[in-house]
């Protein structure tokens, strides 16, 4: 089933995505509520009841109306919080290289995430950028999960159980407010805090079934066989896989509900996959060849994420109309 939030004459919705098509779920079923977070709180009973709906639909057993105008919102719009892990050793193994500096030993005995702004989520569409943001701005590839039910101290071989679904996720970075601020050893913040997209559906983990392979040697939990690709404007800029997580998600939950509740509508992201950055790609490009041109995305640019079985995230780039800066208020 793939879940969708979205928007009609300013009321938020929640649906279903069906051959192309969505149908509002609470029309379907009036025990459903009509918002993503209200729904997830009602955890799998009220799973259930959408699956049963999303079966009808494509069995064409119960009339249902497509919705015609809409806008399309991030899956889970108000996110309850937002995580972001650091799971993929091809990517962070890349990124130290490049700044030539040894792999640290420390990823490989434990899973890491920071906290971002889950007020700052986005889905498909126009992404605002102010001038500090347009200076070294980046995209980042990942897959993201949406925790469907209530845990704390949840152990790794049982946290799969705790997702209600995945999605793509697209962590922009502004990159130069990015490595100015960490230079303090304290964030990231403002480089990361002006938009996190998510998108475009909630997957359920049934249908992504049919890609399981097995998690790397020494770790727990469900791994996924989902090929991952970033194009710009059209020219593909970014592949990997899924199944290259060297941390499961499964093993990130665990470690994100050590003393602490995950929640319903908890956002936590994968950490970007191998080459799933400009930042990667341009120290690669520039420590292989010295006459190499960095790229970074420019006002008008359209990024689109493409995700075995979680579909397309497709995003335009906009500068914003004003030329106030926080960089240049520096002392």
């Amino acid at each position: 089933m793939k879940l969708v939030s979205y928007k009609t004459e300013d009321r938020e919705h929640l649906g279903v995505y069906v051959n192309g098509h969505i149908y509002n779920l609470n029309s379907c079923d009036k025990q459903i509520p009509d918002e993503m977070n209200a729904f997830l709180a009602e955890g799998e009973v009220m799973m259930e009841r959408a699956k049963k709906v999303d079966q009808q639909i494509k069995a064409n057993e119960i009339e249902a109306k497509q919705e015609v105008f809409y806008e399309l919102l991030a899956p889970v719009p108000h996110p309850t919080s937002c995580r972001d892990g650091y799971a993929f050793r091809q990517h962070v193994a890349a990124a130290r290289r490049n700044r030539k500096v040894e792999m640290i030993a420390e990823f490989d005995q434990y899973p890491i995430f920071y906290f971002t702004n889950h007020n700052a989520i986005q889905g498909p569409g126009e992404i605002e950028c102010m001038p500090d943001h347009l200076q070294k701005l980046d995209f980042e590839l990942e897959v993201a999960v949406v925790i469907g039910t209530k845990g704390r101290n949840i152990k790794a071989a049982e946290a799969d159980n705790y997702i209600a679904g995945f999605m793509i996720m697209n962590d922009m970075s502004a990159r130069t407010l990015q490595m100015e601020e960490m230079l303090l050893n304290l964030g990231p913040a403002k480089g990361k805090d002006f938009s996190t997209v998510i998108g475009p559906w909630l997957v359920t983990p049934d249908e992504l079934e049919q890609y399981k392979t097995s998690a790397k040697p020494g770790h727990v939990g469900n791994a996924y066989n989902l090929e991952m690709t970033c194009t710009v404007n059209g020219v593909e800029v970014s592949k990997g896989n899924m199944a290259d997580m060297d941390w499961t998600f499964a093993e990130i939950i665990e470690r994100c509900a050590y003393g602490v509740d995950v929640l319903p509508g908890d956002v936590i992201g994968s950490g970007t996959v191998g080459t799933g950055c400009f930042l990667e790609l341009n120290g690669t490009g520039l420590l292989n060849n010295p006459e190499y041109k960095p790229q970074w995305l420019q006002d008008g640019d359209i990024v689109e994420m493409k995700i075995t079985g979680l579909g397309m995230l497709s995003n335009t780039i906009r500068k914003a109309d004003t030329d106030f800066s926080i960089l240049a208020l520096k002392k």
